[in-house]
């Protein structure tokens, strides 16, 4: 968790955070209509915490996202991805992250969507670190059809680029 954009490098202190949900997010960018048209959405994070430990490798991560949150300013769309043929979120309304390993480039866990967990890498590429908070952003890419989420296929693009902005503040 100390990479930045300048390679100065800062550890948050010790212990506990909570993610702040006011102050933190979860955007996506994809492709649909064969692969025409941009894309662009986001995701609401319902709530998590930090374990900042010594090594920082020891530390963990536990976040959840409400799935039925999934917009992109189209309601037809934002309802076709919340149905039973994506998202399914009256079944799984919960898309969670949970690290179990931390370095100064990458967090490393398991991200679990529709019902299936897969193993995930967020790349951290900045982060700010104050006296009792710190914020980060990462990126990843995700395959959605590894969720079990095939609709669509050639329609709707197949991977989502993530990018994560969470501010923690210490419990």
């Amino acid at each position: 968790m100390d990479a930045t954009g300048d390679t100065t490098t800062t550890t948050p202190r010790l212990g506990r955070y909570t993610i702040d949900t006011a102050k933190s997010s979860i955007s996506f960018k994809s492709r649909h209509l064969f692969g025409l048209l941009p894309v662009r959405g986001t995701f609401a994070i319902r709530g998590g915490t930090v374990e900042v430990a010594e090594p920082v490798s020891g530390s963990r991560v536990h976040a959840e996202v409400d799935a039925a949150s999934f917009r992109t300013n189209h309601a037809r769309r934002d309802a076709a991805v919340r149905s039973v043929a994506f998202l399914d979120t009256d079944r799984h309304p919960l898309i969670t992250f949970a690290a179990d390993h931390v370095d100064t480039t990458t967090v490393s866990g398991t991200l679990t969507a529709c019902g299936l967990s897969r193993p995930a890498d967020l790349s951290i590429v900045r982060s700010e670190v104050l006296a009792d908070a710190f914020t980060v952003r990462a990126t990843t890419r995700v395959d959605r059809t590894a969720f079990g989420v095939t609709a669509a296929r050639g329609m709707a693009g197949r991977h989502l680029n993530l990018t994560l902005e969470i501010r923690c503040v210490r419990s």
